[in-house]
């Protein structure tokens, strides 16, 4: 259904699109859908999407503007809550943004979806979202990260790519750009989706590739760039340097991390995987973060869109612009008679927000999951910090547990059932059978 209808909705004008999108799917399970999603721009507005020259945007621009977002990961849960009501509302004001900056394209850089074969609501979200974007006339971006399907993320990609909604294939050892324009000439924009080493051996045999860098330095070698024009990566890999959240997808010793150099040939790099928004080495490599926190590892976390402005070449302006969550997610401590008191939480909006609470009672308080339920009604986890736990070494601290890698975990249990440390060799061939699962998995 999406590939049609974002299809059809392109080559109607704005008016016939209002009236389509407004009144004449009204009834409709796909109007139900975008209604999620969907912030229609008037019949009469003047946004002409990435048309140039670029009339109607307040003042005549020669620049070329992106919004740049990454990990969306609709769909998911946290902590047994889904989170799709957040992820509606976050993407209607993503599209706010978007009718404010009026950029000229729009960067989705991987994990789209939260897993490779998302839930039917988590498909009506993109769908929506989409729909939206090609509303306003702006071209769309988009590759898959890690925890997306490439085959089914790119699925009617080249019906889709006529009206402007750009998906990346899956890797095939070559990667055309697709080519926008302004005053200052054309801009490149590369699609390349998460690789695993395996992905590109595959392709390149004789080529040396033992590592993560090996393989995105192989793939972007045989990109076909002219360094004199403007160049933009999109691309989903974890990148030396960075600071990783808890809700990351972690590998053994940090195996998966892509030395920064192998981007040089870019004016900017629009990355995905890591949660926080961030720079690697330089303003233009530049991780967007996802919009929603989806771990408590991210609580003191600000979560943003990125907008990426591109003058001439070597001119590139970076810049970000807050996102305000439906409900935030927050790590609060008390007691338990603390946290029950009106004059604690009336002010706040601790009834609303995602919560890990944390009891100092020395005791242990009946039923207090279920009690303290009954006054913040989106409490996700509970735990005790007091001197019982921390004689015993088990005070949470899920931040720092979730940022743990699989191969860390594994030796604080094989310490739990064994009471003595792995050996040397023990530990190179957990981590070796372990890294030869993750690059099995497709």
């Amino acid at each position: 259904l999406a590939g049609p209808v974002v299809a059809a909705a392109a080559i109607l004008t704005a008016e016939q699109r209002c009236w389509l999108l407004s009144a004449g799917l009204q009834g409709s399970r796909f109007c139900h859908v975008c209604a999620k999603i969907i912030v229609v721009p008037g019949c009469d507005s003047d946004y002409n999407g990435s048309t140039t020259p670029r009339h109607g945007r307040g003042k005549e621009r020669t620049d070329m503007k992106f919004l740049h977002l990454a990990d969306l990961h609709l769909g998911k849960r946290v902590n047994g809550f889904s989170m799709l009501e957040d992820q509606a509302y976050i993407l209607r004001q993503i599209l706010t943004i978007l009718d404010d900056e009026r950029p000229d394209g729009v960067l989705i850089a991987g994990d789209v979806y939260d897993k490779p074969v998302p839930p039917t609501e988590a498909v009506e979200l993109l769908d929506g979202f989409l729909t939206g974007l090609c509303a306003r006339g702006v071209p769309v971006l988009l590759i898959s990260g890690n925890h997306d399907s490439p085959e089914r993320l790119a699925f009617g990609g080249r019906v889709m790519d006529s009206c402007g909604v750009h998906i990346a294939p899956v890797y095939g050892g070559a990667v055309a750009p697709v080519v926008l324009r302004d005053e200052f000439g054309p801009v490149s924009v590369w699609l390349l989706p998460f690789l695993k080493p395996a992905h590109v051996r595959r392709w390149f045999p004789d080529a040396q590739i033992e590592s993560y860098t090996d393989a995105v330095a192989e793939a972007i070698a045989h990109m076909d760039i002219d360094k004199s024009t403007r160049n933009v990566l999109v691309t989903h890999q974890f990148v030396t340097g960075g600071a990783r959240s808890g809700s990351e997808e972690l590998s053994v010793g940090g195996t998966d991390n892509v030395d920064s150099r192998v981007f040089a040939p870019f004016d900017y790099v629009a990355l995905g995987h890591l949660h926080g928004a961030q720079q690697i080495d330089r303003p233009t490599i530049r991780y967007a973060g996802s919009p929603l926190k989806y771990s408590f590892s991210e609580a003191s976390q600000r979560k943003s869109a990125t907008i990426v402005t591109l003058d001439e070449k070597g001119a590139v302006d970076v810049r970000t612009v807050p996102l305000t969550p439906l409900r935030d997610l927050r790590e609060v401590r008390g007691s338990y008679d603390e946290l029950t008191a009106r004059s604690f939480y009336e002010h706040t909006t601790y009834r609303s927000d995602y919560l890990h609470l944390i009891l100092t009672d020395e005791q242990d308080v009946y039923d207090a999951v279920g009690r303290l339920r009954a006054i913040y009604p989106y409490l996700m986890t509970l735990d005790y910090d007091n001197a019982r736990t921390r004689a015993a070494g088990t005070v949470a601290v899920p931040a720092a547990m979730e940022q743990r890698t699989p191969l860390e975990l594994f030796e604080a249990l094989y310490l739990q059932q064994n009471n003595q440390p792995m050996s040397d060799e023990q530990r190179a061939f957990a981590a070796q059978l372990m890294e030869e699962i993750r690059e099995a998995q497709p």
